[in-house]
């Protein structure tokens, strides 16, 4: 089967359980066996007490109820949902509620692919990890699996991409995925947030920031960098790069 066959029948799925579903469906219980696997993989929910913990099942489980995900080339498992409903409650979850309209569909891949979506070849040009979906695959995530556990089991790098991707989704809220999250941000947040983050990218681009270089190139991609390394690495950031990581808290109604 093809790529493209691949994609079709994915969309043909979404567009099923988007549109000709009657009424939403209600979110599951959590299974009690997810528990040691959250605490185990995820350094955020481990650190949470009972109650917040609760807290966290509850909206993963919100979360899972409202998107379709599936795979191409492997079988599905319960750690891939747990990490993916992970991913997207992590950023949101100082909120009191929180949907993601942006997105409806996730597909996991079993490693990076390319610009054409293909994962079978070895060539250099595999280099994607993620990517939020736009024309064809609107409302869309795509997300390597390999990249996807790997930002759980090295809590060190500051990097995430799942994480990342959904902080893209948040940034979309607005129509506008340019480094701006406005559902986030006062407007008297905008202009110190600009100035801050064009610093930061400048000293990116010159070897003088420990945010990865990919932070430097857009403003988007600042953003969803800075805030992988901000869920990775609080004290870290707190310490190192105070007057971002306060903006970021404020963003994320981070509580220190």
């Amino acid at each position: 089967m093809t790529l493209y066959f691949v994609i079709f029948f994915f969309l043909i799925a979404f567009i099923i359980y988007t549109f000709i579903k009657i009424k939403p469906r209600q979110a599951s219980n959590f299974p009690i066996h997810w528990y040691a696997i959250l605490v185990a993989e995820v350094r955020f929910y481990s650190a949470l007490d009972r109650n917040e913990q609760k807290r966290f099942q509850n909206r993963m489980m919100q979360f899972l109820s409202e998107v379709y995900i599936d795979s191409v080339g492997f079988e599905l498992e319960e750690l891939d949902k747990i990490l993916i409903a992970s991913s997207a409650v992590i950023p949101v979850f100082a909120f009191k509620e929180w949907h993601y309209p942006t997105v409806t569909g996730i597909l996991l891949y079993p490693d990076n692919f390319n610009e054409d979506f293909e994962f079978a070849d070895k060539s250099q040009s595999r280099y994607i990890s993620g990517v939020v979906g736009g024309g064809r695959l609107e409302r869309q995530m795509i997300l390597s699996r390999k990249a996807l556990c790997h930002g759980f089991k090295n809590d060190n790098d500051g990097r995430n991409t799942a994480i990342h991707e959904f902080v893209h989704l948040i940034d979309k809220m607005d129509d506008h995925i340019d480094g701006i999250p406005k559902i986030l941000m006062q407007n008297s947040y905008t202009i110190p947030w600009l100035k801050l983050m064009h610093d930061e990218m400048e000293a990116i681009n010159k070897d003088e920031s420990d945010l990865r270089a990919y932070g430097g190139t857009k403003q988007a991609e600042f953003f969803a960098v800075a805030s992988e390394y901000f869920f990775e690495k609080p004290k870290q950031m707190q310490k190192k790069k105070p007057e971002l990581y306060n903006m970021l808290a404020d963003c994320f109604r981070f509580k220190t």
